[in-house]
């Protein structure tokens, strides 16, 4: 009996040490990946908000023409939300946390009668939103580990014209903010209409220098026709980028946590498969001691 749980031991340490290497060379891998989507994020950023100082510029120009591209809606009727997850799992509650808001907000803008859309974007979204009968009208997938441009025009272009054609009075994104190797949140963004920047000093005295020098051609409102496709595409790319970088994050993390797990899982194993061999040696011994002593006695009333 104990020879026999010896030998299940052996063959679940070996399943132990297998995973181990598995998860160990997941984690290598996520942590090799973080780096490269922390530079792709931080070179892109710039332009995320260069872009959106000057399409707040020219609504600003633009005055009332300007209508729904700046601002907040005050009881927007119809809205559009964008969930952004991976396509695969083992990150642990990565995926989880972004689909758990974004579902708690298509129920919170059911329950004030505002008629809400869905749009996914990560394989996991998919099969979430189904599980929880919600309507995703359109899923992206493919792509949240290493995303292109090309990946954040193709999302921008199912977003961008219903807002332009008033189908939908707000467009927001849920996805993780990457702060940085040890922070990430996941929050809900407006991305359409363009919020109106609300900076500290330095930014409010930077558009005040700039007030009045810049000069738009075309003209504002034409501008903004050009600008808003545009800087959703980059709104939606650094949101991919983030959630990349925040996956990659999430991933080194589990992974590292089922490492140690593993090693602790074989160690205890071990321990009990010491201790069965033990028992296993010890019966041995006893069988061994029992049968000489048996013998001896079976000499000894012979000889009487």
């Amino acid at each position: 009996m104990a020879g026999g749980q010896e030998k299940v031991l052996r063959r679940r340490i070996r399943t132990v040490e297998a995973t181990k290497k598995i998860t160990r060379a997941f984690e290598l891998i996520a942590a090799s990946q973080i780096v490269r989507a922390q530079n792709r994020l931080a070179g892109f950023r710039p332009y995320l908000k260069g872009i959106a100082e000057i399409l707040a510029e020219a609504a600003a120009d633009a005055g009332h023409t300007a209508g729904r591209v700046l601002g907040v809606p005050e009881s927007p009727q119809r809205v559009l939300v964008v969930a952004v997850v991976a396509d695969r799992g083992l990150c642990g509650a990565y995926n989880a946390n972004v689909l758990r808001l974004a579902e708690r907000t298509a129920r919170a803008l059911e329950a004030q009668g505002v008629e809400y859309r869905l749009v996914s974007v990560g394989r996991k979204a998919q099969s979430f939103f189904r599980f929880r009968k919600l309507t995703a009208e359109k899923s992206f997938s493919g792509f949240s580990d290493r995303p292109v441009f090309e990946d954040a025009r193709a999302v921008a272009e199912a977003i961008t014209p219903p807002f332009l054609t008033e189908d939908v009075d707000q467009v927001l994104i849920v996805s993780t903010r990457f702060l940085s190797a040890g922070t990430q949140v996941v929050e809900t963004r407006q991305v359409l209409p363009l919020p109106e920047p609300t900076g500290d000093a330095d930014g409010e005295d930077e558009r005040a220098r700039r007030e009045g020098y810049t000069e738009f051609e075309p003209e504002a409102p034409d501008l903004l026709v050009e600008l808003v496709p545009r800087y959703v595409e980059a709104a939606v790319f650094g949101a991919l980028l983030e959630a990349a970088a925040s996956e990659h994050t999430a991933r080194q993390r589990a992974m590292a946590a089922a490492t140690d797990n593993a090693d602790e899982l074989a160690k205890k194993l071990t321990r009990d498969m010491n201790r069965a061999r033990q028992d296993a040696i010890t019966t041995e011994i006893m069988e061994i001691v029992g049968g000489a002593e048996a013998l001896r006695q079976a000499a000894k009333a012979e000889i009487e």
